[in-house]
């Protein structure tokens, strides 16, 4: 088996992260592991193992025959057997299918908003999937609409899986007072729902001033992005949240935290979560998603319905004001992680699927 893991970006987010973490984790159990980006380069270079296979294509629009030849030569050249394509990189591996027929084709669908799609995407989409071999959901929704919507015959639910072997150090240094920080692992896009979190702030200034909001991940520079800070002025919350971009050192971040939430009003299988519990961290997210498969109330974190401000403020104050349970749901979505979403037990199964259900095709 020879696999190639093909993605837009290396961007920090959650389906670049999944793309280095299956071409690292292959390669030391199959016979040859790659990754190749289409568009753009990014921090998660850096996290790519010395024994993975990386191209850059550098394509600079939807039909770029120079990098699909560039993509051929690659397969061609390393005896690939299977494209494994992340989110929108389907279009690309398609095209290659069609001057390569002999190679299998599998599309990894990791948006929990697959009903936002437009509707030219979605006939793209009808009209190539059935090239592919098989498609792997991160969660149930998106299995049951890739099976129902798409006519999909082939598809399986595999969640999202932390690595600790993708571990950068650096330097981040979070503002604000030692034991009193709240993080928020997520690139300013819609679906992550930073308003919700500034409603929070907001109403904790009053009780809790010192406690501090610490929003990681990449800032597109647009128009939510200014809607955010906006609202931070708005707010008069400049001493309590702040924004630092996209950051490679997770660990880092982390442990410099004390509680860390998810406010999403769309989620696949947020990576951001997994990681939260792979460093232990106390959690307080929204019921989005695959979420509620992995977080029970009040056991290994709180899980609030997304919007609920109250809720979400309510539950950040009880586990302020009793470190003790900080503690206790920190332990607990730890052994949660390590037990049913690790990395060698998600790729066993990856790999006996595509043997079992694709090789042979």
């Amino acid at each position: 088996m020879r696999v190639v893991q093909l993605i837009d970006s290396l961007e920090v987010g959650g389906s670049e992260r999944m793309a280095v973490n299956y071409a690292n984790a292959l390669a030391d159990e199959i016979e040859f592991s790659g990754l190749v980006t289409t568009r753009k380069e990014g921090a998660l270079l850096h996290c790519i193992h010395p024994n993975v296979s990386y191209l850059f294509l550098n394509k600079k629009s939807t039909v770029d025959f120079g990098a699909l030849f560039r993509m051929r030569s690659f397969v061609l050249k390393n005896k690939v057997t299977h494209i494994h394509a992340h989110s929108t990189s389907f279009f690309l591996a398609f095209s290659l299918k069609i001057i390569n027929p002999s190679v299998k084709l599998i599309w990894h669908l990791h948006y929990g908003g697959s009903e936002l799609l437009s509707k030219n995407r979605l006939l793209v989409l009808r009209m190539i999937l059935p090239f592919f071999n098989g498609i792997i959901a991160v969660n149930q929704n998106l299995k049951n609409w890739a099976e129902v919507k798409m006519n999909s015959k082939n598809v399986v639910y595999l969640p999202n899986f932390p690595s600790k072997d993708n571990e950068v150090l650096g330097n981040t240094v979070l503002k604000g007072i030692e034991g009193k920080r709240i993080v928020s692992l997520a690139n300013l896009r819609v679906e992550k729902n930073h308003f919700l979190l500034l409603e929070v702030a907001k109403k904790m200034q009053l009780s809790y001033p010192e406690w501090t909001f610490h929003l990681v991940g990449k800032d597109f520079e647009d128009d939510y992005s200014e809607q955010i800070k906006n609202l931070i002025l708005k707010f008069d919350l400049g001493n309590n949240v702040f924004v630092y971009g996209s950051r490679q050192d997770v660990p880092t971040i982390l442990a410099q935290t004390a509680i860390a939430v998810l406010t999403s009003q769309i989620e696949g299988f947020p990576v951001a979560l997994l990681e939260y519990g792979l460093y232990k961290k106390a959690v307080v997210v929204t019921r989005v998603g695959e979420i509620p498969m992995i977080i029970k109330h009040g056991k290994n974190g709180f899980i609030v319905d997304s919007n609920e401000s109250d809720l979400f403020c309510q539950s950040l104050i009880k586990l302020i004001e009793e470190p003790l349970l900080q503690e206790s749901f920190a332990e607990n979505l730890h052994q949660t992680i390590v037990e049913h979403f690790s990395e060698a037990s998600i790729i066993k199964k990856y790999i006996h699927w595509i043997r079992t259900t694709i090789i042979n095709e």
